[in-house]
């Protein structure tokens, strides 16, 4: 395979806003380059899939291939993504480079990757949807990595990070979309001094669950599909040798 368009950090300016289709295409391709590599880079109908999908997704969206085509092609004008052909020529599959355009860590890659994915989320949920894509053992460490990414103007939050049920958000939106997070009232004592409760199984296992079925079927669908495109054009070579 062969990149086209690679993206140069002098080329491209800081990014600083990212619309609500760039973020969903961008999200999926860093999602699935982790979760399926073997499926990665994403040809455009497996890309759509993965924006339509109805799991870790929201809000949910009904993005067509010309959509997802044009927010890759928004991407890649930026050095967020880029063009890979394959050895046979016959497919155009895309990846992103969003590790040479942002100066992300792999934890807090995955951190971003959720948030672009699903927006707004309390740190509990946001700890257990990044570790499907890079192991986050304890809040705290989720904690440090959110700090970090706060003071570079990544993320914004509606209260101090240490106090119990703080959300957060990323901090990419265009101004017109009004997702400015307002302070809350967190003036319950802090986790340092009372630890956060233990979840309760009944509901977090069973959405874990929930989420974890989902995600494999989904994941199977685009492999199938994948497959399918394989066989296609493995039937179209045997039919013009013959």
């Amino acid at each position: 395979m062969s990149d086209v368009n690679l993206p140069s950090d002098d080329q491209h300016p800081p990014i600083k806003i990212l619309s609500k289709p760039q973020r969903r295409v961008l999200g999926v391709l860093i999602e699935k380059g982790i979760t399926t590599p073997e499926y990665y880079p994403l040809t455009l109908k497996a890309l759509t899939t993965g924006c339509n999908q109805k799991n870790n997704r929201s809000p949910l969206s009904e993005y067509s291939e010309d959509d997802a085509l044009r927010a890759v092609d928004q991407l890649r004008e930026i050095g967020l993504a880029a063009v890979v052909h394959t050895e046979s020529g016959r497919s155009e599959r895309y990846r992103h480079y969003a590790r040479k355009r942002f100066p992300f860590n792999e934890a807090q890659l995955a951190i971003m990757t959720e948030l672009w994915l699903r927006g707004r989320q309390s740190v509990g949920d946001l700890r257990t949807r990044a570790s499907r894509m890079h192991d986050i053992p304890t809040l705290e460490q989720l904690r440090d990595e959110l700090k970090a990414l706060q003071a570079a103007g990544f993320i914004q939050a509606n209260g101090p990070l240490e106090v119990r049920g703080i959300e957060v958000d990323h901090n990419l939106y265009k101004p017109d979309e009004g997702k400015t997070l307002a302070a809350g009232d967190f003036s319950s004592s802090r986790d340092e001094a009372d630890p956060l409760p233990r979840s309760t199984p009944t509901t977090s296992a069973s959405e874990s669950r929930i989420a974890s079925l989902e995600q494999s079927v989904a994941e199977l669908t685009a492999q199938l599909s994948q497959l399918s495109e394989r066989f296609e054009a493995l039937r179209r070579e045997l039919g013009a040798s013959v």
